[in-house]
């Protein structure tokens, strides 16, 4: 009976890791796209990976695990070089993202779960070195996994500009809420 049990704990074992596999995120071709919005406006820019994984089962989507790179954020509607290096320093600031004491974001995917030709996910976002549950849709095209994540940055104490901290700040005011576009590609 000890025999058979084993055998079968084996076969399952053997199952899993035949089934279950890994691939690294193509750090070249992947990319996130951010966008934040204030009263008188927006400014987008991109933010690059540093690492990433992507885990399966049965070609099926079911986890993950990210390193984003903080000192690469970029602005890209902003053709004025001076005023362009302004903003992109100020978003590296202690007022925003602080990279120099927090130079990489990470995201851990917790639950994937396969919705139709999407897969709903959830995860835990750090920033800054908090971290807290984030919910989001990805899409997957010939290898391409696609999806948008609306982040409350007042979670991650990124409050400059906030209306929730700041009084009598008009059209001065950013919005809490910011959006990152995201493409992963793997290898």
């Amino acid at each position: 009976m000890k025999v058979i049990s084993l055998i079968a704990a084996l076969l399952i074992m053997v199952s899993s890791i035949t089934y279950a596999q890994s691939k690294k995120v193509d750090i070249k071709k992947s990319i996130i796209e951010w966008k934040g919005e204030k009263v008188t406006g927006e400014h987008s820019g991109t933010i690059l990976f540093k690492s990433g994984e992507l885990a399966f089962k049965d070609s099926k989507l079911t986890g993950g695990e990210f390193v984003v790179d903080m000192t690469s954020i970029t602005n890209t509607d902003l053709t004025d070089e001076e005023y362009n290096k302004k903003l992109v320093g100020h978003l590296k600031s202690d007022d925003f993202f602080g990279v120099a004491t927090y130079p990489e974001s990470t995201l851990e995917l917790t639950s994937v779960k396969a919705k139709g030709e999407a897969y709903e996910v959830n995860g835990k976002l750090t920033i800054k070195g908090k971290t807290h549950p984030i919910a989001f849709e990805v899409t997957e095209a010939d290898g391409v996994f696609t999806g948008v994540m609306k982040v409350d940055r007042t979670k991650y104490d990124v409050r400059y500009g906030s209306g929730k901290f700041f009084d009598n700040l008009g059209d001065k005011v950013i919005y809490d809420e910011f959006t990152l576009t995201f493409k992963v590609f793997t290898n």
